[in-house]
């Protein structure tokens, strides 16, 4: 079993013991889209011994220019990502544990996502889930390898709790709409994702590997347009003890005090919208009445609706949760939401 990673071994940062380690460990990773799929593929490879893959999101046409793992047949079966990463994850690695969920992470059960690995490792796309994340990781000790990616340029630092800032001490609040760059605005360049990605997989292998004294306490920032990589030091951020998550037991994101059941969904013209209540949908009653108004598939995974006479179009998951594409007005959505679905 060991043989196959014999290259990785004969490097002298990992070695067998450091093969052996992360054969022992257990990562969760938030969110299989651009970063997520290089991150998924690599630490697969890589051997890292349980991989928990957690995103709500399905295999569009526009994620292939950068979202590695997937291809034009999980585009034409509208495949759930984390299904269709962990077709491909187990044909490369058969000898790891990969637990795949289709689900939007959310303060009721991202404990339940976290509380049990070693590491989180972010492969998401959005403020919100970051700083969710970021209580859940103080709230349970557990260390998370954080990274953003837009245009030529992205940003990763690694949070351990207890020993590094944490995200709120470097940024106490999430960035008011609009004011900050984003895959719609400026685009993303795939190669812009690797080098990301790349450096969160190192971080990780350093930390499961017993060395997180060589995890830099730096905020990493490159651009790989201008081909510059600098680095932030924010060992000193939280010195005074100011930092209300980490320094004390302000866990707004984690109780549900701030966050939102809307979410428009970056580069997709699209928005998703989660019901308040936990609901189980039964697909071909559903199926049965929406055809009424329009076109209806479902794959046994999520169910898809193209109302008569409209542009757009709902994919629906059985929680209830629905990507309504053709939008980016959350009032709209709602609307076509309670038209079809209900309130």
């Amino acid at each position: 079993m060991i043989e196959r990673y014999r290259k990785q071994i004969l490097f002298d940062g990992v070695g067998e013991a450091g093969q052996r380690a992360l054969l022992n460990s257990r990562v969760a990773l938030i969110g299989c889209g651009a970063l997520g799929s290089v991150i998924a593929q690599t630490i697969v490879r890589a051997g890292f011994g349980f991989v928990r893959i957690v995103d709500r999101d399905f295999v569009d046409l526009s994620n292939l220019q950068r979202q590695v793992l997937f291809d034009e047949d999980d585009v034409r079966q509208r495949l759930p990502k984390v299904v269709a990463a962990t077709r491909k994850l187990e044909a490369i690695n058969s000898e790891i544990v990969i637990e795949p969920h289709v689900a939007d992470v959310t303060f009721e059960n991202i404990l339940g996502f976290v509380s049990d690995v070693d590491l989180i490792l972010d492969g998401t796309d959005n403020f919100e889930i970051r700083f969710l994340i970021n209580d859940a990781s103080v709230e349970t000790g557990t260390p998370w390898v954080h990274a953003g990616c837009v245009g030529s340029h992205g940003q990763v630092m690694t949070i351990i709790p207890g020993e590094t800032p944490c995200l709120r001490c470097l940024m106490p609040e999430i960035p008011d709409p609009g004011s900050a760059e984003t895959c719609d605005t400026a685009g993303v360049l795939a190669s812009a994702i690797q080098v990301v990605s790349s450096l969160q997989v190192v971080d990780a292998i350093k930390y499961l590997t017993g060395q997180k004294d060589l995890i830099s306490r730096s905020l990493t920032i490159v651009d790989v347009w201008d081909g510059t990589m600098r680095k932030l030091d924010v060992s000193k951020l939280n010195e005074a003890k100011s930092c209300p998550c980490c320094s004390g037991k302000d866990r707004v994101w984690l109780n549900g005090e701030c966050g939102s059941q809307s979410t428009v969904l970056c580069g997709r013209n699209s928005v998703q919208l989660s019901p308040p209540a936990k609901m189980s949908l039964t697909f071909p009653e559903l199926e049965k009445r929406l055809s009424q108004s329009g076109e209806v598939k479902n794959n046994s995974f999520l169910l898809i609706f193209k109302p008569n006479e409209s542009d757009h179009e709902f994919t629906i998951f059985q929680n209830g949760r629905a990507i309504i594409s053709g939008t980016e007005d959350l009032a709209e959505a709602r609307q076509l939401y309670a038209r079809y679905l209900g309130n």
